[in-house]
């Protein structure tokens, strides 16, 4: 069983936002495979389906992203669930616009989900990070994080969130060098980036 969870905000006006990355991420993966109506539960939108015959549960915590471990954990524990049996995908300042990477713990870099998550559940699992690229300035990060996506952006969005989508059963696999490599062939073959 897995828990695939995207970070954001919650609400329509933070829908187009870089920081709602994750959220976008998960709705890619909801809507590539066969999964339940979403419904509230942990402070959160909840769905379930199958992933290759794996038990896959979807989450977008619905707690504002500083506060995501609190609905994250909730879920963790209700469905016992190791660490290493989660997903966690989200915007990275650090990264250039579209560029993904895959880690299994390590710091926040940061970022106040991932923290929160960190003092929630603990650091042991698996991280997507999605480029949202640095505005260069400190003093100009949250605003950066909290705009939306240019129509610029919209060129490697869609097929990246697809690409996410399509290969996240190799991630589940235990694969997460072909899902890498499936990913940035994937950006690579349509000159996105």
């Amino acid at each position: 069983m897995w828990l695939i969870a995207g970070l954001g905000n919650p609400g329509s006006q933070y829908r187009n936002n870089r920081h709602n990355i994750g959220f976008m991420a998960v709705d890619a993966v909801y809507q590539s495979f066969s999964f339940s109506p979403w419904s509230k539960k942990f402070q959160a939108e909840i769905s379930n389906g199958f992933i290759n015959n794996e038990k896959v549960f979807l989450i977008k915590p619905q707690t504002f992203m500083n506060l995501s471990g609190q609905a994250i954990g909730e879920a963790l524990r209700f469905y016992k669930l190791d660490l290493k049996n989660l997903i966690i995908i989200y915007d990275e300042l650090d990264l250039s616009p579209g560029r993904v990477r895959i880690k299994i713990g390590g710091g926040n870099n940061g970022h106040n989900g991932i923290k929160s998550i960190d003092a929630h559940c603990g650091t042991d699992y698996c991280r997507i990070r999605i480029g949202i690229g640095h505005p260069g300035s400190k003093e100009l990060v949250h605003q950066h994080v909290l705009g939306n996506f240019t129509k610029f952006d919209q060129e490697w969005l869609s097929p990246l969130l697809d690409a996410l989508a399509k290969n996240i059963a190799l991630l589940i696999k235990g694969d997460k060098s072909l899902f890498m490599n499936e990913v940035s062939q994937t950006i690579k073959n349509k000159n996105l980036l």
